[in-house]
């Protein structure tokens, strides 16, 4: 197997996921933005294994997390209790 098959990206897409999700378990929305780019790395290794369903999971991911930071930049609406 070729070390340099999938050009480190999928090590890159490996890190950025961790680092994201312990943003967000942080409370910190960055972690929206690094899973974006984990998102766009995991599409980039679908390619080049060929695997429509990663393709087609980091898509849907990437547009919850494009969800995600649209909630999070909205102000909190005050209930009326």
């Amino acid at each position: 197997m070729d070390v340099l098959q999938y050009y480190g990206i999928d090590w890159l897409a490996m890190v950025l996921t961790f680092l994201a999700i312990w943003q967000i378990g942080n409370k910190n929305k960055a972690g929206f933005y690094l899973m974006i780019c984990g998102n766009t790395s995991w599409i980039g290794v679908g390619y080049l294994t060929d695997s429509i369903a990663m393709i087609i999971a980091n898509v849907i991911f990437l547009l919850m997390n494009i969800r995600a930071i649209v909630k999070w930049s909205k102000p909190e609406e005050l209930s009326e209790n």
